[in-house]
């Protein structure tokens, strides 16, 4: 198989941008800072943050169930969950080549075309995206004072009307653009934003759309949980507001697509988030490191014994296929 460079950075660049960061990151904070940080920590609550993180997984694992239902396949629930797994401990060594392996899984294990497995991925990732823009919008809300005395007290609101102007100008111009052109760009765009929006609609018209926007609301409350719960395990940073937790949950899961599971830019976008509410960096970064940590050794034990289950689980199938 030959890699065009393309292919390469797209490995590369994110790994090396983790690297940097994980320097620049323990470069802020000493190690022995690090690991007092770790050795006071209260762990009830970060395994309790795990544990509804392991709810998360398991609730997206048994949504997947809903969307592949109507397209007449009846995958086992074991296949679901381990294929979820695994996706998450894949995208730790190539971003995003996660879901093309759980496609494949459900593709050789329960014959499944890989066209359509995919297909109900992409609509999962605009559900996820639809729940991204609901929290945002439900932060901004929460703390509109916060942020309009944080604007107006750094920047001249003049120019902040202006810059709000030209932006909404630029994106009139840029809609009318992409709803004329006739450019490969133009209908390139075209084309993703009428997906999203049809994946979008496609829920509601789903058999078990309750069922579905049920489990996608829970799946991402236990997101949030996950990372409220875990705040408690430093006495540094246990009275923090949940608006700012809300602000660093969103820092934190923006840093993930930066690099191969947030490695070394989680930590840090957790630094700038609170850092907002004027809390200490030390006591952020260590935060960061220990919520990092907390979600990627669950992903390594429950993704790495997904990956050695799913032949066990389906050895009866393949025997009798044989």
């Amino acid at each position: 198989m030959k890699y065009t460079t393309k292919d390469i950075l797209k490995f590369t660049l994110p790994l090396a941008l983790g690297v940097f960061l994980v320097w620049y990151s323990l470069s802020q904070i000493s190690i022995e800072t690090l690991i007092q940080y770790f050795k006071k920590a209260n762990y009830f609550y970060i395994i309790l943050g795990m544990l509804f993180g392991l709810l998360s997984h398991l609730s997206r694992a048994y949504r997947w169930l809903f969307q592949l239902e109507p397209l007449g396949y009846k995958i086992k629930l074991g296949n679901s969950i381990m294929a979820v797994l695994a996706t998450y401990l894949i995208n730790y060594t190539i971003p995003r080549a996660g879901e093309v392996a759980r496609a494949s899984i459900i593709t050789n294990y329960e014959k499944v075309p890989f066209e359509k497995v995919l297909g109900t991925i992409v609509a999962e990732r605009i559900a996820d995206l639809i729940m991204i823009f609901l929290i945002v919008v439900v932060t901004l809300f929460i703390q509109f004072d916060f942020i309009y005395s944080f604007l107006i007290d750094r920047f001249d609101p003049l120019k902040l009307f202006i810059v709000a102007l030209v932006g909404i100008l630029g994106m009139l111009v840029v809609f009318q653009y992409i709803k004329n052109g006739k450019s490969k760009l133009a209908l390139r765009i075209k084309t993703f934003v009428n997906g999203l929006i049809e994946g979008a609609l496609s829920i509601f018209k789903m058999k078990k759309k309750w069922p579905f926007i049920f489990h996608t609301i829970f799946i991402w409350a236990m997101y949030v949980l996950m990372f409220y719960v875990t705040s408690f395990a430093l006495p540094n940073t246990s009275d923090i507001p949940f608006s700012a937790i809300l602000v660093g949950f969103i820092a934190g899961g923006l840093s993930i697509a930066a690099t191969n599971g947030g490695i070394g830019s989680y930590p840090e976008a957790i630094v700038l988030a609170f850092s907002l509410f004027g809390y200490a960096a030390d006591p952020s970064r260590a935060f960061g490191w220990i919520m990092w940590s907390a979600q990627t050794i669950l992903i390594i034990i429950f993704g790495g014994l997904s990956l050695i289950l799913l032949p066990v689980f389906n050895r009866k199938n393949q025997i009798k296929e044989a």
